[in-house]
Parts: structure tokens; C-alpha cells; sequence
């Protein structure tokens, strides 16, 4: 079996461009703000205001800064200074309300539960449940993954990102491996570019399957030129985007949908998503790719089952698998499809 990153979104190293630089939006959320005074140097003499102070503390954005001087929680010479694009001078001094947000708490311990898979020293695997988001970001600061590593073990924060090298979809399941030190970190960020783990998941998808049991698609993924909140198979000779391959395989089916195993042999965002739906087979549920609801299921029926890869500090061959969730456990019952293709893949 061929080997492919590890998620179906871009495998991603250590930033993935989702979040915000530093802390944005100003939303007060109650928490007591920060008083902190500055004295302009001479190298930042006539400079905006708004760059000055992104200069002088680069841990916010300058978004979040400009959001604040509009408020009035910006003093220059003991005056308020609600102008963005107002000039400095060397000596200025500066008092500034640093106002908590809600994604400056964002990056905060939760004791949430986590199925874990694998856990060593060096890294540990979990099974993600639907509807879990991966990363802080707008709509969903809290309750996330990184939140929950951060509850659950200390050394967490001393890793970037608590030790997340790669994503799942919001609504996508299955598993995800974890690194618990920067080393490990670093290892598997490389082996994520190198191709060297490999995963694969079990999809639900609308139809009876068409062409052979066993199929590749090829098709470059980019931004979808009428929806920029999809993604398509796209023409890089008319659109930009990346090259793409998933391998399919039929594992049962009937009229109406088909169960198959997809293996990713890129890492794109909404890879599978996107070539199944270029396929005319939509997975069961997916909204966003054509795929109406039904089998009782509400969320895109893709599941992470099986993740292999050599143990990045100690060289162990390791293969884990995740049993398929109830909910498209319940779909496969609902639509009389035979479990033991699933036990067969979930086996070998």
C-alpha cells in the first residue's frame, strides 16, 4: 500500500494559516485587562501609530491594536489617540489597555474526554468523534482538541499547537497522532511531507458504484471559482491549485449507497470530499458536496479508520485502527449492508 500524509486537509506542518497572528478580534469577555506603558524609540520616529505599537508588542496583531485604539484604550502623551494612521515621535510615551479576547483564551487547558488509541512518551494517538473541532478559531475558541490536550497533560503546552501536526474536518472522525515533544514534533512534521505515514478512511456514499471495484482518481484540488467556500476538481492550466490522488476501493454497496475504502496518496483540503463528489458518488450527508442526509446520519459520513507509520523516535512499525463510529454503524444496518467488508478492511 502506498503511503500519504496523514490528513484529508492539507498536511499541515506548524501553521496551517487558519488562525489569526497573534491575538485578534476585541471582543471583552470579562477578564481584566492588561496595563502597559511604552516609550517610542528612535528607530520607529514619524511612524504610524498602528505600526509602531505592532512593533512594540508583536504578540498582538495589528488588527486587534487598531480595533483598540478605536475604543479609546490607547493614550499618547497621556491623551487618547483614536487614529490609526496617527504620527509618532521618539520619546512618545504610550499607555495601552490590553484587552482580553476571546482568542487570546483560547489557547487554555479543558478537561474534556479524549479516546486514546496510543500513548507513549513521545507521542499519542486519539480517536476523534465527530464534531470535534481540531484548532481554536473563529466560532469554536473553545472546546477543541488542542483544549483538551492541554487538560489532559501539562507538557502539552511546551509543544506548538499542543503537539497537533496534522487536522481533521470539524465532522470528520477517526484518528489523529498527537506529539507530546518538539522533537517528535519535528519528526513527524518531516514525515508528514515525505509521504511516510499512511492513512486511510471509510466513506459512505450516495449510489450504486459505477466502474471497477478498485479505482484511482487524479484530479487537482483548488478553490472552487463559484464558491470560495468549496473546494473542486480543478484545471491547473486555467485555475490555480495542487496535483491530488486517491485510491478507491468498493467494499459493499447496493443501489443505493456504496461503503468504500479511500487511501490518500496527497493531502488536500477536502480531498476525498471533493473526489468522490467528482466521481457523482457525494458521501452520505455532505451538504456542502451535494451528499443529502439520510441513515439517520447528519454529518459527512468519512471516517479516519486506520493509521500506519514507523515510530518516528523509537523506529516501531505502528498500524492502528479506529472501529467505525455508531452512527455509520447504524447507516450500514439501516441500508442492509454487509458488516463484514467493513470487519474485513478493518482487519487487514
Amino acid at each position: 500500500m502506498s503511503a500519504g500524509p496523514v490528513s484529508e486537509t492539507p498536511g499541515l506542518p506548524l501553521d496551517t494559516g487558519e488562525e489569526e497572528e497573534g491575538v485578534g478580534g476585541a471582543d471583552d469577555v470579562g477578564a481584566a485587562p492588561e496595563l502597559r506603558a511604552l516609550t517610542i524609540p528612535e528607530a520607529l520616529h514619524q511612524q504610524r501609530l498602528d505600526k509602531a505599537l505592532a512593533q512594540l508588542v508583536p504578540e498582538f496583531s495589528r488588527s486587534y491594536l487598531q480595533q483598540l485604539l478605536v475604543q479609546g484604550a490607547v493614550q499618547v502623551q497621556g491623551r487618547p489617540a483614536l487614529k490609526p494612521a496617527a504620527r509618532v515621535h521618539a520619546g512618545d510615551c504610550i499607555d495601552i489597555e490590553l484587552r482580553p479576547t476571546l482568542q487570546s483564551q483560547a489557547f487554555r487547558p479543558e478537561n474534556l474526554p479524549l479516546d486514546v488509541v496510543h500513548e507513549d512518551e513521545h507521542l499519542l494517538v486519539v480517536n476523534k468523534p465527530a464534531g470535534l473541532v481540531v484548532h481554536p478559531a473563529p466560532g469554536n475558541w473553545s472546546g477543541t482538541l488542542l483544549n483538551a490536550l492541554l487538560g489532559r497533560d501539562a507538557r502539552a503546552a511546551q509543544v506548538p499547537r499542543a503537539g497537533i501536526v496534522h487536522r481533521l474536518d470539524k465532522d470528520t472522525s477517526g484518528l489523529m497522532v498527537v506529539a507530546r515533544s518538539r522533537a517528535a514534533m519535528d519528526a513527524l512534521v518531516q514525515m508528514i511531507a515525505a509521504r511516510q505515514v499512511s492513512r486511510q478512511y471509510l466513506a459512505l456514499a450516495w449510489g450504486a458504484w459505477r466502474g471497477p471495484t478498485q479505482q484511482s482518481v487524479q484530479a487537482a484540488i483548488g478553490r472552487d471559482p463559484r464558491n470560495r467556500l468549496r473546494m473542486a476538481a480543478v484545471d491547473l492550466a486555467q485555475h490555480p491549485g495542487k496535483p491530488a490522488r486517491t485510491d478507491f476501493e468498493l467494499l459493499a454497496g447496493n443501489e443505493q449507497v456504496s461503503l468504500v475504502r479511500c487511501t490518500l496518496h496527497t493531502g488536500r483540503t477536502h480531498q476525498i470530499r471533493v473526489h468522490m463528489a467528482s466521481l457523482r458518488h457525494p458521501l452520505v450527508a455532505d451538504a456542502l458536496y451535494g451528499g443529502s442526509a439520510g441513515g439517520g446520519l447528519q454529518r459527512q459520513a468519512l471516517h479516519a479508520f486506520r493509521l500506519a507509520f514507523v515510530h518516528p523516535m523509537t523506529g516501531q512499525a505502528l498500524t492502528l485502527r479506529a472501529a467505525l463510529p455508531p452512527d455509520m454503524g447504524q447507516a450500514l444496518a439501516a441500508w442492509g449492508l454487509d458488516a463484514s467488508a467493513y470487519n474485513r478492511a478493518f482487519a487487514a
